[in-house]
This record gives C-alpha cells, sequence and structure tokens, in this order.
C-alpha cells in the first residue's frame, strides 16, 4: 500500500464539472514515494458492547426504517460519520472523489474556480483561483453564499451543495452572495468551464524589480518557479515579490521545492505524528539562483498549508520580509490511504512545523509588516506648491534634462495596494544596500 501526504486547509470542496474536490489543496508529497506497510495496531481488546451496539442499530435500521435501504449504503454511511467526527480535514473517498483529487494536483479540472466550505450553515467561500469563471465573474474570498440559482443552502451538507454547483461547461449557475461591506445580496452570474490553472505567473514590476505569482502548488510548481526566475534574471534583478496571497496549498513536495528554491541550506518544514512515517525532515539541499537578492512574501487570509509552509521557512531562516495579512492557520497533514483501486481514506496523521518548531495549527503566519488592502483615491484639491522654477527671473539649471512635473503614477497603489507596498519596500532596501 502507498499513501499521499497533504498539508490541508478546512473542510472544503473544489468545484468540479464531473466532481468536486474535498479539501483540495491537499496534494502529494515526498512521502507518497515512502511506503506505508506499517500499521498500527494496539493490543487492547475489541470494544465489543460498543460493536454489538452498531449491530443493533445496523438492524433496527434494516428491519424498521420507512423504506428498504440497502447494506452497502448503510455501511458507506456508517464509514462517512465515524471519519467525519475525527476532525473536519479527514474524509472517506469514493471513486469519483479520488480520481479528482489525483486529477486535481495536475492542475485540470472542471467547474466555478473557487474553494469553498462551511460555516454557520451557509457556503463560504475560501478563495477563488485565478483566472477562474468564479474570478471572472467576480467572486470573493470571504463571500457567504445563501443561494445557488432558486435554492437555499442553508442546512445543507457540503457535499449537497456543491452538487447544486456542478453541471455541463458553458452552462451557468447563479450565487446569491452576502458580503461584507455591501448592504444587499449580491446576485452573481458564473459560467461552469473547464479549468486549466497556470500555478506560476511572473512579469516585471519596474525597472529591475520582479513579481512571481504561486496560485497554488502543484506537482510541478518547483520547476515552472525556476523556469520563471531564468528569464526574470535576464534583466538585472535588485528585487523580487513573492505573492502567495488567495493560494490555498497544495503538494508538499512543490512547498518545499519553492523553499528549495530561496534557500541554499537550512531546514524548511518537518512534520510529527503517531506513525513513525509521519516524521520527516525536509531540508534545502540545491544551490539557489538568487542568493542575496532581497524578498518580499505576500500572504493574507487565503493563504493556507503549502503557501504557509514557504512563507513560514523563508520568514525563520530570514530570507525574505513578510508582508500583508494573518495567513489561514491549516498546520496538518492529510494522509491518502487506497482501501480499494477506486476508494480512499484521507485521514489527519501529523502535525507540520517552521524551521523554528512554529506550529501554525489555527494561528498562521504572522507577517513582519502588516499591511492592509485598500483603495486609494488621488485628491484633486491637493494645493500647488510655488517653486524655485516659477519664479520670475529664476536661474535655469544648466542641464538638458527637462524637469517632468506632475508625473501620473501607474496605477499599482489604486490597483493593488498590497503589491505597491512591497514593490516601495524592495526599492527602500536596494538604496540601503548600495
Amino acid at each position: 500500500m502507498k499513501y499521499v501526504q497533504y498539508p490541508g486547509m478546512m473542510k472544503r470542496m473544489l468545484l468540479g464539472t464531473a466532481l468536486c474536490l474535498f479539501a483540495f489543496p491537499y496534494a502529494l508529497s515526498a512521502a507518497e514515494q515512502a511506503s506505508a506497510a506499517t500499521e498500527v495496531v494496539e493490543e487492547k481488546s475489541l470494544p465489543l458492547d460498543e460493536l454489538r451496539l452498531f449491530t443493533e442499530v445496523f438492524q433496527r435500521i434494516k428491519s424498521a426504517y420507512v423504506e428498504p435501504v440497502d447494506d452497502a449504503t448503510l455501511l458507506e454511511d456508517a464509514l462517512r460519520g465515524m471519519i467525519a467526527g475525527l476532525d473536519p480535514h479527514s474524509t472517506y473517498l469514493e471513486p469519483d472523489e479520488f480520481q479528482n483529487l489525483q486529477a486535481h494536483t495536475s492542475g485540470e479540472f472542471g467547474g466555478l474556480g473557487i474553494e469553498v466550505g462551511i460555516e454557520d450553515g451557509f457556503v463560504r467561500v475560501i478563495t477563488p483561483i485565478d483566472d477562474t469563471p468564479a474570478q471572472r465573474a467576480g467572486v470573493k474570498a470571504g463571500d457567504l453564499i445563501t443561494k445557488l440559482d432558486d435554492k437555499p443552502v442553508q442546512g445543507m451538507e457540503l457535499n449537497e451543495a456543491v452538487d447544486l454547483m456542478r453541471g455541463k461547461p458553458g452552462s451557468k449557475v447563479v450565487l446569491t452572495i452576502v458580503r461584507e461591506g455591501e448592504e444587499k445580496p449580491l446576485e452573481i452570474e458564473v459560467i461552469r468551464d473547464v479549468i486549466q490553472v497556470a500555478s506560476v505567473r511572473s512579469r516585471m514590476l519596474d525597472d529591475h524589480f520582479a513579481y512571481l505569482r504561486v496560485s497554488q502548488f502543484q506537482i510541478d510548481s518547483g520547476s515552472e518557479v525556476r523556469k520563471h526566475l531564468r528569464e526574470l534574471m535576464s534583466d538585472e534583478l535588485k528585487g523580487l515579490v513573492l505573492d502567495l496571497r488567495n493560494n490555498p496549498g497544495g503538494v508538499l513536495q512543490a512547498a518545499v521545492d519553492i523553499g528549495d528554491t530561496f534557500l541554499s541550506e537550512g531546514l524548511i518544514v518537518y512534520t510529527k505524528g503517531r506513525l513513525p512515517e509521519s516524521e520527516q525532515r525536509f531540508s534545502a539541499k540545491r544551490e539557489t539562483l538568487l542568493p542575496d537578492l532581497p524578498m518580499v512574501v505576500l500572504i493574507n487570509g487565503g493563504s493556507a498549508s503549502a503557501s504557509e509552509i514557504v512563507a513560514g521557512a523563508l520568514q525563520d531562516q530570514k530570507r525574505a520580509i513578510i508582508m500583508g495579512l494573518d495567513s489561514f492557520g491549516k498546520g496538518s497533514v492529510q494522509t491518502v490511504l487506497p482501501l480499494t483501486k477506486e476508494r480512499a481514506l484521507k485521514l489527519t496523521t501529523a502535525l507540520y512545523y517552521t524551521p523554528n518548531g512554529r506550529s501554525i495549527q489555527a494561528q498562521g503566519i504572522k507577517p513582519d509588516i502588516e499591511v492592509n488592502e485598500a483603495e486609494l483615491t488621488l485628491l484633486n484639491n491637493a494645493p500647488e506648491f510655488i517653486k524655485e522654477r516659477d519664479l520670475s527671473g529664476h536661474l535655469e539649471n544648466g542641464m538638458e534634462e527637462k524637469v517632468k512635473a506632475g508625473d501620473e503614477p501607474d496605477g499599482l497603489a489604486s490597483r493593488d495596494y498590497q503589491l505597491y507596498e512591497a514593490l516601495n519596500l524592495l526599492k527602500a532596501l536596494s538604496i540601503v544596500k548600495k
């Protein structure tokens, strides 16, 4: 038997056309290649009284329930209930869920492109995924979905709500959303589509300052990050922003690879649990491409699991400045244990820790510099000061280059204030470094 480990988030699903992944950000880790042959068997007597009670309830349902129920349905429901009572992240994976779990880590799946969880009986949006129908339609992290088309979702099981959001690519679903700061519920129409997620994107922000966005951690995200960095290095870089905001996590090994890309030595993350296989340490091994390049890592409440591993490692190793808002705070590791060829058990088996021994479980990564999201408006009535060049008879500068006055800002401050502040910090660091 082989097992797969996942650093994950809260109980949630990723909306798909064929299937919605349960606990989406969990993904393949280095532990996938390890053998899980050891089974922990405690030497204690079976709970005979409880087993008799279970058998009694089973028989009463079979004989007295108003409608016939087959054995397989009852037993699978019992399995789901047994696992659901453990924690929000352990779950029983049926064939479609098990198959879609594997498909998701490759970066292609069907759906709306949002990750959701249950909160107070409603469906809460954890994060919309970059460049997906949900994000393009205007769905935001933190939105509370109260209706799907004309059906209220309060009291629904997560599976049931997700079923209503599934559908063929090209079909539409109307989400009724309660959003903080809005007086009335919003109705957002989302067109379903097949989702192909590019997990890594990059661009130049300004002369010699680069931006690298990792939207989720897929199997090949580590190699993609190095590919983008090599392209960015064609410019003489003075600073880099690594954007992990609204990144719900993913493949643990990808988080280790990306941490290794920026760290030439030292611990990245370690895990502890009851099983011997859950005791693992991951350290930097490769030569980093940019050992001394100033870095700012952006995080927020939608940054979880694998994102927190990378941010925590770079923070503890003092390799980067962490900026933004507190991360989500999911510090447990899930192991996928195949039960048959089509079914599996996803079980919480360990907690992970940053190099300095911090567990971020239910706490998250605290940024070094807190920066809230903001919308900036330029003042139209700002006072105009008289300058030397406005005085009659002023002396000329003697330089050929003319002084430019009133240049328009590039708009970054109004589009993305947190990124704007990260760029300003990098510019300040490059000046101090000279």
